[in-house]
C-alpha cells in the first residue's frame, strides 16, 4: 500500500526545527513561530491525521501515538538529525514518545502542556486528575453518538479554554473544529493507553524546555508533576496568565520563550548533558543535577 504523508509547512534555513500542532488545530497555528525562526532555523509544520491538509487516519484499528509518529517519519527523515522539536498538548505527546523512540536523533524538545493522560493513570486509581477531560470525552462522545458535532465541539473546547469559549468563539472558526472534534475518542485512546511508562523518561537525557499556563486544567497539571520530576534536563517555564491553550491564545508570549530556549540549545553539546529548571522570571538558569 502506498504509504500515506502529511502536508508541510516549510520556511527559513538552518538546524531543523519540527512543529507538533494540539487536537483540533493544524500546522497554521506554528506560523507566528515560523516567521520568527525562520531567520535562524529551517521550520517544518506537519498537519497530523485528519488535520488541515494531511489525509484522513486510514484504518479501522484504533490509532496511537506511536501511528503518528510514524506518520510524521518522513517530515523527521527530511528534518535530519539531530533535530529540535516543538508540540502543543497532543502534539507534545507525540514529540515525547518519537524522542523516546529514536533520542540521538533529537537535540531538544520545546513542548507546551503535552497530554500525557497515560502516567496518571498508571500513577493512581481512577478517579484521579484526569477526570475532567475523562468526563468531558464522554459528553462529547455522547454528543457526536446523537449527530451534534457542536455540542462535542463545545465540550472539548470548554474544558480545555473555560465554560462558555464555545459559544464565544467566532462562527467562522467553529465548522473546522467541530468537524475535527469527531476524532475525540480516538485522540483519548491513544493518550490514556500509552504503553510508555512514566519511568522510561528518565533516559531521555536531552534539553526539554516543558512550558505550562497557571491557569490550565488539573489534567494538564497532574500531567507536568510527574514528567516533571523524571526528565533528567527539564526548563520548566509558567505563565501566570496563560491556559492550556496558550500557544493559539497567546502566540506572541509563548513563541518568544521558545524562541529564546531553541537558541539557547545550540549552544549545549548533548555530552554536557545540561538540566536545566527555571521559570520565566529566571529563564537562563541552569541546574547540573537531575530534578527530584
Amino acid at each position: 500500500m502506498h504509504r500515506l504523508k502529511p502536508f508541510v509547512r516549510e520556511a527559513g534555513a538552518g538546524p531543523a526545527v519540527v512543529c507538533l500542532h494540539a487536537n483540533a488545530s493544524n500546522s497554521s497555528q506554528w506560523r507566528g513561530l515560523m516567521e520568527l525562526l525562520a531567520p535562524r532555523f529551517r521550520v517544518l509544520a506537519p498537519d497530523s491525521y485528519d488535520a488541515g491538509k494531511s489525509p484522513r487516519w486510514p484504518s479501522d484499528r484504533i490509532i496511537r501515538l506511536r501511528d503518528e509518529v510514524a506518520f510524521i517519519e518522513p517530515v523527521l527523515k527530511k528534518a535530519g538529525s539531530p533535530l529540535l522539536m516543538v508540540g502543543h498538548s497532543y502534539g507534545a505527546a507525540v514529540a515525547l514518545i518519537a524522542a523516546i523512540a529514536n533520542p540521538d536523533r533529537f537535540r531538544a524538545l520545546a513542548l507546551y502542556e503535552p497530554t500525557l493522560f497515560s502516567v496518571l493513570d498508571s500513577e493512581s486509581l481512577v478517579p484521579n486528575e484526569a477526570e475532567g477531560i475523562r468526563n468531558a470525552v464522554v459528553d462529547a462522545g455522547i454528543a457526536l453518538d446523537g449527530g451534534d458535532r457542536d455540542a462535542a465541539a463545545e465540550s472539548f473546547i470548554d474544558y480545555w479554554m473555560g465554560s462558555g469559549s464555545w459559544k464565544q468563539m467566532p462562527a467562522t472558526r467553529k465548522p473546522p473544529i467541530a468537524a475535527s472534534v469527531a476524532n475525540v475518542r480516538r485522540w483519548a485512546y491513544a493518550l490514556f493507553t500509552e504503553p510508555t511508562p512514566l519511568g522510561a523518561f528518565r533516559a531521555l537525557d536531552l534539553p526539554v524546555l516543558y512550558m505550562i499556563g497557571k491557569q490550565t486544567t488539573a489534567s494538564a497539571r497532574g500531567v507536568a508533576r510527574l514528567l516533571t520530576r523524571v526528565l533528567p534536563c527539564v526548563k520548566i517555564v509558567e505563565f501566570d496568565h496563560l491556559g492550556h491553550m496558550g500557544p493559539i491564545t497567546h502566540p506572541e508570549q509563548v513563541n518568544d520563550v521558545i524562541r529564546r530556549f531553541l537558541e539557547q540549545s545550540l549552544a549545549f553539546d548533548r555530552a554536557d548533558k545540561p538540566a536545566f529548571v527555571g521559570s520565566q522570571q529566571a529563564d537562563s538558569a541552569l541546574c547540573p543535577h537531575s530534578p527530584s
